[in-house]
């Protein structure tokens, strides 16, 4: 029997007012959908200004700032002594004192400030690309709440209806006209309901906590029963194009490519010599000498092969970068489709539910017996089957878009 003979058979005169009763059932099962208010930005700016991690990460980089401008000035001089005891006597006692300051040759100093300044301009990337991923779990743990108080509120009101069938049927069992069977049903029906409930508390309850501790231990109670709006989708190109815009990881292999090529900049200055200057004192047999000292270091075997291993850096970085581009045009091509098919999946559950009985139809005809309990639980269960599949492709449709759309964060 469906749910359209059903319509017919019992309740002929509500015939002219099908597209109410479909209408007013549809947003029966959805009502948070019209008058419910989503926080999620609310819980996203929590979160980034609570959040350890980030936290933890913004301070690393500061300290790798540091690291990255030390040693940009010159090495620490140097300070010698020595007094040496003459033999025989005569010979007299000698004195040297040195004072010399090595340092680089000059435009070394330049390339190592440049390759600092692009050292520590990673950090940008680095830290937007954390903030992302932070948010974007955030994010997803809210959509999933709503999906999970929207379960929590469509499991509540079937409760309801199964309490008051029970009432019904234990109260015409009471006066004769009952069937234990009847009543049994409605308490499995209800003993399962109840199970279902359980166990979305439990998951409901695990989200909240992780969300907790995504808000850094800060409580946060997050209770929303509606989506945030959906943004336009464009074309794929335009979305691919302007994902990779902001994609935060690309920018950090971008980085590090331009700081191989100031790497590599930097180890040709290594074949060029190293100087020192400084002071040399001498005193012997009560005569003085002072005068300049000056040395200078010959790159001729230590930095052999320097220039060639930062060479093969630069092509290493600039093929990280070419293998993430082509991995993330896949990624973004595969979410844009997923998100595709999720939304025809979901249109299509939405004008299912909204063409076929309500479960009020279905509690009149029980109640006229033109359907047996047997027939009510079978119908409602599909009934109520589609609901939740539609709960969950709803659910499922808004995470992708959110993967999709995580650039904007």
């Amino acid at each position: 029997m469906n749910y359209k003979s059903i319509e017919i058979s019992v309740v002929p005169r509500l015939l002219n007012f099908k597209s109410l009763v479909i209408v007013a059932a549809f947003f029966w099962a959805f009502p948070s959908q019209v008058f419910s208010q989503s926080n999620i930005e609310t819980v996203l700016t929590s979160v980034e200004k609570n959040n350890r991690s980030l936290a933890a990460d913004r301070q690393f980089w500061e300290a790798k700032k540091l690291e990255y401008k030390t040693g940009l000035t010159l090495p620490n001089p140097t300070v010698q002594g020595q007094y040496l005891f003459g033999s025989p006597a005569a010979a007299g006692d000698q004195t040297d004192i040195f004072i010399v300051q090595p340092f680089d040759f000059p435009t070394t100093y330049k390339k190592r400030r440049e390759l600092a300044a692009e050292q520590g301009a990673i950090s940008t990337s680095e830290i937007a690309a954390r903030r992302r991923e932070v948010l974007q779990e955030a994010k997803l743990v809210c959509l999933e709440m709503v999906w999970r108080n929207k379960l929590a509120t469509q499991y509540e009101r079937r409760k309801s209806d199964l309490e008051k069938l029970r009432s019904d049927f234990q109260t015409k069992l009471d006066r004769g006209d009952g069937n234990i069977l009847d009543v049994n049903k409605t308490r499995l029906q209800l003993l399962e309901i109840n199970q279902l409930q359980q166990e979305n508390a439990v998951e409901l309850q695990k989200l909240q906590t992780h969300l907790i501790e995504l808000n850094g231990g800060e409580a946060l109670i997050f209770q929303d029963t509606i989506y945030p709006p959906l943004p336009e989708i464009a074309t794929f190109e335009q979305v691919e194009k302007a994902y990779e815009a902001a994609d935060p990881q690309r920018q950090t292999l971008e980085q590090e490519r331009r700081i191989a090529e100031k790497q590599l900049e930097l180890s040709r200055t290594w074949q060029l010599p190293k100087f020192e200057a400084g002071y040399h004192y001498q005193g012997i047999l009560g005569q003085r000498f002072s005068g300049i000292h000056a040395g200078m270091t010959l790159p001729i075997w230590e930095q052999k092969h320097r220039a060639e291993a930062q060479q093969a850096q630069v092509l290493f970085a600039d093929l990280q970068l070419q293998s993430h581009l082509n991995e993330h045009f896949f990624e973004i091509k595969e979410l844009y489709e997923r998100q595709a098919a999720l939304k025809k999946s979901l249109d299509e559950y939405r004008s299912a539910i909204a063409s076929v009985s309500n479960v009020a139809l279905l509690d009149k005809a029980l109640r006229l017996g033109e359907i047996t309990v047997i027939e009510y639980f079978l119908e409602t269960s599909f009934y109520q089957n589609a609901l939740l599949h539609f709960l969950k492709t709803e659910h499922e449709y808004h995470a992708a878009v959110s993967e999709l759309m995580q650039y904007r964060l």
